[in-house]
């Protein structure tokens, strides 16, 4: 009975939990605006380690230390605050954003390591938008208009407006263009002189006030007929000039040496014949 008593007591001690050092989070994704206070939460327990030791590293493209031996590194340090184990950065932007690991260490508990992590998500209104907007073209051509907003979180949506008119979405009758909302372009099949006009994009992502590029104006011309076909005329003419230039000079040279090659041999004929060949070679060569 003894015996059966001491192994419910030994069975009982070995079947006692180890309670780790546990760590976890509030708030696993945080979502703040730029320039605004992010507070990422972090809570532990121990089992027996009162002083721990906590750490916090940001994952991007490598892991970077940020909180280290109670003090902040990097542009953190003067920026931000630790409650326990939770922190608060302030006046963040868009490249605070990224996956954070609050990571505790407890030397004198039989599971000595404890993470959680939180996800940061900055949101980032729109910047003034790059337009490229062409100053002129030809009637006929096919044309693009592209705009761009790099930073803003989540990703910005686009508007065209011609004249401070809105254009109206793809697809509208009587419509010669396609517009793409998402990636801000602005395509015209073939551009005619009723699109000649001011343009200008605006940038909208539901974070602050939409912001807009200055308008430029876009003018179409016409081809001008004439003007190329007698471009081409004169192209034509100075070919027809080279060439009679060149066959004009070849007949020089010829002629220059059958001269030549009639004054070495006149003294070998007679009188009469002599002077019929210099008249024929005169008459040819004229």
């Amino acid at each position: 009975m003894k015996i059966s008593i001491l192994s419910a007591i030994l069975l009982l001690f070995l079947s006692h939990d180890v309670v780790p050092v546990t760590v976890n989070t509030r708030k696993s994704n945080v979502e703040v605006h730029e320039n605004q206070d992010a507070v990422l939460s972090c809570e532990f327990k121990t089992e027996t380690d009162i002083n721990p030791r906590i750490e916090w590293k940001k994952r991007d493209k490598g892991v970077s230390l940020i909180y280290y031996k109670n003090e902040f590194t990097g542009d953190f340090a003067g920026r931000a605050k630790i409650s326990g184990a939770t922190i608060t950065l302030s006046d963040v932007t868009y490249k605070d954003a990224g996956v954070y690991q609050c990571e505790v260490t407890a030397a004198q508990d039989k599971v000595t390591l404890g993470e959680a992590n939180v996800t940061l998500k900055v949101l980032v209104a729109p910047a003034i938008p790059t337009c490229e907007i062409p100053s002129s073209v030809l009637s006929g051509t096919a044309v693009e208009l592209h705009c761009q907003d790099k930073h803003s979180v989540p990703r910005a949506r686009y508007k065209w407006f011609k004249d401070n008119k809105p254009l109206g979405p793809s697809g509208t009758a009587n419509m010669n263009y396609t517009l793409d909302v998402n990636i801000g372009t602005l395509r015209f099949s073939a551009v005619s002189r009723s699109n000649s006009g001011l343009y200008h994009c605006e940038a909208e992502n539901g974070v602050g006030m939409p912001k807009s590029c200055k308008a430029q104006e876009m003018l179409i011309g016409d081809l001008n007929v004439p003007l190329i076909a007698a471009a081409a005329v004169g192209t034509i003419l100075a070919v027809c000039l080279c060439i009679l230039g060149l066959f004009y000079a070849r007949r020089k040279r010829i002629c220059r040496k059958d001269h030549r090659e009639n004054r070495n041999k006149m003294y070998s004929y007679s009188g009469q014949r002599v002077s019929f060949h210099i008249v024929l070679s005169h008459s040819l060569c004229s």
